[in-house]
């Protein structure tokens, strides 16, 4: 994992998370289903990968279904490995 200090903005109106590094946007996007977030894509351009981006915005983005009291549907592969990979998110998967 880098040092790279990210500012994620939450953009609701396009309902997902979202940074800019070298001008270049990184996202995850998301459909809010009330009680149940679905995380269904998470977009890190070629140009910015290699940093931990997509990382960091699956954090972000799991403290925000935690912090809101939402189950997590990771339909977006890169989202279901960072949960194998980071047990202390497991009450937010749904079985």
């Amino acid at each position: 994992m880098s040092d790279l200090q990210l500012s994620i903005h939450h953009n609701e109106q396009s309902q997902r998370f979202e940074t800019t590094v070298d001008g270049t946007t990184a996202y995850i996007s998301y459909v809010d289903n009330g009680d149940v977030i679905v995380y269904d894509h998470t977009i890190v351009p070629d140009a910015i990968g290699g940093r931990g981006i997509a990382g960091a915005l699956t954090k972000h983005a799991l403290d925000y279904a935690r912090k809101q009291g939402k189950k997590v549907v990771p339909a977006c592969s890169y989202v279901a490995s960072y949960l194998q990979k980071h047990p202390e998110y497991n009450d937010l998967k749904i079985q």
